[in-house]
């Protein structure tokens, strides 16, 4: 406790809430949740955080902090930003302990609303951070919301994608309880394109969000990406179906959390080498520092600006090698950032038993049937209004192509659950 209040006492209290207002993307008061820590008041602290968001025990744990909150600290200029996600955290067990809830603070609201919305009904397809966030914004404007979920659990990725030394699950469930108090009510093993259709919800609900997210791992496109061995990342921490990797040698493509994730896991799974790829320089890759240094200290080696060329296998069509060609940063007209340029002759080759793709995601396949518009990316198209081109259903999160966090994924269904509420 001691230390959870120096880190309180840490924060300035700026009047300006660079950390809020340009860091945070939910808007979370942090400067006024952290006083009232400051003051012993945790309970207030967290009726401040349920203002703005739902998630605060995970986005507390989870989010690439130094890229978002703590990166736009004023103390961060000078010296050490304040501990901002440890405190957000703390208030969130603190508030369980002590039998703090959403409900409490949003009860009155709700039944207030209730009376003004009628019986308007909304599905949620999904109970990943957007859909989570969506419906609890929903119930608390008195709709009625029911969410409809593949699994037979709620939580989406932070239950199946997030490893557990990284995201306790007791945590998520502490969460999705608190959520489902405000009387959601769910629908399991509901999967669209199998047992579930948005022609049949249309004519039971006044409005649909689709926050079911987007898992399927992108492929480089080089030779040898088809041969035994070779395995997306996101498949394989959402299905956990792993491979024996004990005294193998793994390579994990990719520069992200997801990437990170994968190379920990694989590695506390036995294997012998774990070697993160990554075409650019450290500080070009989107994981969070403090990922890159836990598994640099669990042993993970990481070969920065090296691209991968081919991946080889034996008769048995299964994976033994992979080239490698060395790449050096440059600047192109035009481009924001250094470019990854591959170094003629650099080329090399390392033995390897297993390649993790972990480039990014896409939608699955039966998105591509569901009759609404999509980008380019393949990722569901939408307007300022979370709409679809069906004007009646809503996307948020990584299935719409919002930037692949929690935290922005959770804005994301709070800010559509707004637009719905607006025109229902």
């Amino acid at each position: 406790m001691e230390e959870i209040k120096n880190k309180a006492q840490y924060c300035l209290h700026c009047k300006v809430k660079p950390c809020s207002l340009k860091g945070c993307p939910l808007g979370n008061n942090i400067p006024d949740f952290i006083e009232q820590i400051k003051n012993n008041n945790y309970a207030k602290a967290y009726e401040i955080l349920c203002q703005t968001t739902v998630l605060p025990g995970v986005c507390g744990r989870i989010c690439p902090h130094q890229k978002q909150c703590q990166g736009s600290c004023v103390r961060g200029i000078k010296g050490e930003p304040v501990a901002i996600g440890d405190l957000e955290a703390f208030v969130f067990d603190k508030a369980m302990e002590e039998g703090e809830n959403l409900l409490k603070y949003w009860e009155e609201e709700i039944e207030k609303n209730k009376k003004i919305r009628g019986n308007k009904k909304v599905a949620v397809i999904g109970g990943g951070p957007s859909g989570l966030t969506a419906a609890a914004f929903l119930a608390k404007a008195g709709i009625e919301v029911i969410i409809y979920e593949k699994y037979n659990e709620l939580g989406g990725l932070l239950r199946y994608g997030i490893p557990e030394f990284r995201l306790e699950k007791s945590i998520v469930k502490e969460t999705i309880k608190n959520i489902l108090e405000l009387g959601i009510k769910v629908e399991y093993q509901k999967e669209l394109g199998k047992n579930l259709s948005l022609e049949e919800l249309k004519e039971k609900y006044d409005a649909i969000f689709l926050g079911f997210g987007a898992n399927c791992s992108s492929k480089m496109g080089v030779e040898g990406e088809e041969l035994e061995g070779v395995f997306g990342g996101n498949e394989l921490l959402e299905y956990n179906l792993h491979p024996d990797y004990k005294g193998k040698k793994v390579a994990i493509v990719g520069g992200g959390n997801v990437a990170m994730d994968c190379a920990r896991t694989v590695k506390r799974l036995g294997a012998e080498e774990v070697k993160v790829i990554y075409r650019r320089a450290r500080e070009q890759m989107p994981a969070e520092d403090k990922e890159i240094e836990e598994a640099i200290n669990e042993g993970v080696e990481f070969l920065f600006q090296n691209n991968i060329v081919k991946i080889i296998g034996n008769k048995e069509e299964k994976v033994t090698e992979v080239e490698l060609i060395k790449t050096e940063l440059v600047q192109k007209e035009g481009e924001t950032r250094l470019v990854p340029v591959n170094i003629e002759k650099s080329n090399y080759k390392i033995d390897i038993d297993y390649i993790i793709m972990a480039l990014g995601a896409n939608p699955a396949s039966y998105v591509k049937e569901l009759a609404l518009e999509l980008n380019r990316w393949g990722n569901i198209e939408i307007n300022e209004n979370y709409q679809t081109s069906d004007k009646k259903i809503y996307a948020g999160g990584d299935l719409a192509g919002v930037k692949g966090t929690v935290a922005w994924a959770s804005y994301s269904g709070r800010e559509a659950a707004k637009k719905i509420i607006e025109n229902i």
